[in-house]
Order: C-alpha cells, then structure tokens, then sequence
C-alpha cells in the first residue's frame, strides 16, 4: 500500500462498459462478471477507494452468461451476497464527468460490451490518454483491451505500438462462436496497430505489463492484472 498521505494515492477508477447488445443476435452482452469482481474486491481489500464510471453513468449491464454456475468464483459469489457494493454498482458516475487527475490509476474490466462503446467513446479516449501522459497506470482486461486502440501518443502513433500488449485471443473468440459477431477481432487489430501482442493458452491466466500499461488476456487473468496494479501501486 503506498505510503503517500493523499486521497489520490488510493483513488482507482474502474470503467464498465454500457453496451448491452451482442450484434444483431437479439441476445444481451455487458461487462463480464469476474472481470470486475475479483479486481474490485481485491483493490477494496488492499485499502483503495474505487469509484466505478460507465459513458451512460448508472447500472451497467451485465454479461448474463457471466453469471451462469459454471463462471461463477469466490468473488462473484461475495458480490451476490454484497448489497452495498451492488448498490455502488447501480450508480456509475458518468464518463464524461470524470477527471484523470483525480485517480491515482484506471482499471477497464471487460466482457464484449467495450468492443462496441469504450473502444471508441471519445471521454474514455481522452481519459486513458491523460493518465499514460501522467506516468499513472491503465490496466485492461480481456476484451477491454480494446479501449486502447484509438488512444495516440505525444507523437501521433498508437499507444499501443511496439508494446506488449495481452488481450482475447482470436482462437478464444472462436471457441465461444463469436467471430463473426464481434464488430472487430481483437488480436488482429492489436497487431495491426502494431502492438507487440503476446498470448498464452487459451483460458489461462496471463498478464503483461509494459511502461504504465497491464492487460490481460481473458477472464481467468483478472484476478492478476488487479494484483500487477496493486504491486504498482505500492
């Protein structure tokens, strides 16, 4: 925990997505269950006051699939029974009213729903700019990953170019039959961009971190890039 006597230093942002719609499927999408839980929990645990923002402000929606048994983990179930963090959870602060100076870092959790709003919401933009400008942290997570693609360096070029970056895989997507449903394929335009895109096993945990940047390749890499944020933190 660091050991600056400031609001700041234990301020953390956390951005949720506000789209619930998987495409043109008819069927619903959001932020991924885990995705927030465990990150959340583990920053509240360790002492950080988190404020949860969403670009409409309000409850974001969920990943119905995220909360099916089989995706369930010690840290959904406590937000299930947690009434006052699902209260905190009802009540994102818009996007737009959000200020970077006021956060020491920012966590995206993810789901499919940042694909299609954060990825190219021009707050979210401008947010994560201003805190790479501030030497302060961005971690990302899964799909959320994409909320970087449009973000520039000082000098015009992707953030995300010529650093290693984690995010879902393009043999993921296709195990959950959402590759032509997506509007992009995450790993192809990460590469694209010119990001030094690095992966491991489907489904398993893994998390990269270059300069101020943390991402995670999927749900099951949550749990780390929370704790790669903390340990920066410190």
């Amino acid at each position: 925990m660091t050991t600056k006597n400031s609001a700041l230093s234990t301020a953390v942002l956390m951005v949720l997505t506000s789209h619930d719609k998987l495409g043109d499927t008819g069927e619903k999408t959001g932020f991924w269950l885990e995705e927030f839980a465990s990150p959340y929990y583990q920053l509240v645990d360790a002492g950080f006051n988190v404020t949860l923002a969403s670009p409409l402000g309000g409850q974001p929606p969920l990943d119905p699939k995220s909360a099916e048994v089989d995706f369930q983990t010690d840290a959904t179930r406590r937000f299930e029974q947690d009434s006052a963090s699902q209260a905190v959870l009802a009540n994102t602060k818009k996007l737009n009213l959000i200020d970077a100076n006021d956060y020491a870092a920012v966590f995206y959790p993810g789901g499919h729903g940042p694909m299609w709003d954060l990825t190219n919401d021009q707050h979210s933009i401008a947010l994560i700019s201003a805190f790479i400008k501030q030497n302060k942290p961005v971690a990302v997570v899964c799909h959320a990953t994409a909320v970087l693609l449009n973000v520039k360096d000082a000098n015009g070029d992707a953030i995300v170019k010529g650093k290693k970056i984690a995010g879902f895989t393009n043999s993921e997507e296709a195990a959950v039959q959402l590759t032509d449903i997506v509007p992009f394929l995450l790993e192809d335009e990460l590469i694209k961009l010119g990001a030094n895109y690095q992966k491991s096993d489907d489904w398993a945990s893994f998390v990269v971190e270059d300069g101020d940047i943390i991402s995670g390749q999927n749900p099951a890499s949550s749990s780390e890039a929370a704790a790669r944020l903390i340990i920066k933190l410190s």
